[in-house]
């Protein structure tokens, strides 16, 4: 069998690209170790966890909110079983989605391990150990990531967990321990949290969601405490144990001597992830990893050989789907002879707790360190109709302008549907927009991206209307 193009790993940035190959008239074979399609985001990532997330919040609203607005109810409960049951369906349905494209696009799906044999030769090892080898033109590597599991922590997958077990818990726990505040800990632990666990985080750094801007950090820890977390900043976890039915999480001042030990029903490993390449044979095409083990590729995304290329979570940059995806599309389109470009400034950053965080562009830290001269709009949630109309007065957006041209430089957001509002920003900074531009644009009232313009304002001549 011979292909033009073969890609490794079934993802959103592989198949992705099979789509997009297959449309450029690629003659194209998608690999998928697992029976599912779709990868780690939509199988046990991504896509679960915003179920999770959404069953969680409106549990929360009943509990919380609902009397707000005259809705009474009594006996309310958590069904765990059947929020775990439903989170599969749509998990289901999402591959089902995916399966049909690649039906749809002439894909050829083949299900088992894939590995160079050589440049142009792949051997697919499937479950009952049967191998088959296809021939390939080019290849592109989409194989993901897995978590990182220290061996300190004992990962056993029954109270030491990551995320992948964090998404089947058949058992509402009273208490957990989570070792990271960045993305995935943060939103696991808003779905048990919702639901009446005890959660405390342990973060090595002096804030949460690092990587994000610093108004941001404190702008959803304060809505995180409210929500019950409790936090450890400036602290390393040293050992975890556990037994039968508990978990013992070791835990030390970062800058001392100082320790005390955390007791759970589970915790949850959430340092980040690594990339999987295990088994891909990358010895027998010379493909350089560097020292975290990401495969190195130049510009246009090809490794040290010209026919193999590498996309998404197992090269350098931020481990997002819709960055994989980007990626994806950039090297099909580049073999079909076009000249596509991705700006990796303007790959959004997305926090899906309850106020959501989303990010575009640079954070005031990183125009500090450049030297950057930039002015800052800020506009409270608190300050909204629409907000206070939905009780979702957490929050705020922050506009980073340049101070000599007005550029939009970064966009940052906590608040409801944070997510969505983003792209905004995205567009905004696509065309170069200034401050200015975005504050004289019209925007719907009531809505939430009025915050938007009264950032601009704000950023543009220090004249919000409604502050």
């Amino acid at each position: 069998m011979k292909y033009d193009l073969t890609i490794i790993g079934s993802g959103p940035g592989g198949y992705v690209a099979a789509i997009r190959a297959a449309q450029l008239g690629m003659k194209t074979a998608l690999i998928e170790k697992y029976d599912a399609l779709g990868g780690t985001c939509l199988n046990v990532g991504c896509i679960p966890s915003k179920a999770l997330l959404d069953s969680s919040e409106h549990y929360h609203n009943a509990q919380h909110q609902f009397s707000n607005h005259g809705i009474k109810l009594e006996k309310l409960s958590v069904d765990l079983e059947r929020m775990i049951a439903r989170k599969g369906e749509v998990v289901s349905q999402t591959v089902q989605g995916v399966n049909f494209l690649m039906k749809k696009n002439k894909v050829d799906v083949m299900h088992g391990h894939g590995s160079f044999v050589d440049i142009h030769t792949i051997a697919i090892e499937d479950h009952s150990g049967k191998v088959k080898k296809i021939e390939t033109k080019k290849t592109i590597i989409a194989t993901g990531s897995k978590p990182i599991t220290p061996d300190a922590f004992n990962y056993d997958k029954k109270r030491v967990i990551t995320s992948t077990e964090a998404l089947t818990l058949s058992k509402l726990p009273k208490t957990m321990v989570i070792i990271g505040g960045g993305v995935i800990g943060l939103e696991l632990g808003s779905v048990y949290a919702r639901l009446g666990t005890k959660v405390e985080v342990v973060e090595y750094l002096d804030r949460i969601i690092p990587g994000m801007d610093k108004d941001c950090s404190k702008e959803l820890m304060r809505s995180l405490k409210k929500l019950g977390f409790t936090f450890h900043l400036k602290h390393m976890v040293t050992k975890v144990q556990s037994s039968k039915t508990k978990v013992k999480v070791d835990v030390q001042k970062r800058d001392s001597e100082d320790t005390f030990t955390l007791s759970a029903d589970y915790c949850l490993v959430a340092i980040g992830r690594r990339p999987y390449t295990d088994g891909l044979g990358l010895e027998n095409v010379d493909v350089e990893v560097d020292e975290k083990g990401r495969i190195q590729v130049d510009k246009h995304l090809r490794t040290k050989h010209p026919d193999i290329y590498a996309i998404g979570d197992v090269i350098k940059g931020a481990m997002l789907a819709h960055k994989a995806e980007e990626e994806g599309i950039l090297v099909t389109e580049q073999l079909a002879g076009q000249k596509p470009h991705i700006d990796y400034n303007l790959i959004p950053n997305v926090v899906y707790t309850w106020p959501e965080v989303a990010g575009i562009g640079k954070t005031e830290d990183e125009l500090k360190e450049a030297g950057v001269s930039y002015k800052v709009g800020k506009f409270p949630y608190k300050a909204l109709g629409r907000a206070r109309a939905s009780t979702d007065v957490d929050g705020m957006v922050k506009i980073l302008a340049d101070k000599e041209t007005d550029e939009v430089l970064g966009m940052h957001i906590v608040g409801a549907r944070a997510a969505d509002m983003i792209a905004e920003g995205v567009v905004a900074m696509e065309y170069r927009a200034s401050a200015e531009d975005i504050a004289r644009m019209s925007h719907a009232h009531p809505t939430y991206t009025e915050a938007i313009k009264e950032a601009a304002l704000m950023a543009t001549e220090d004249r919000a209307l409604h502050i």
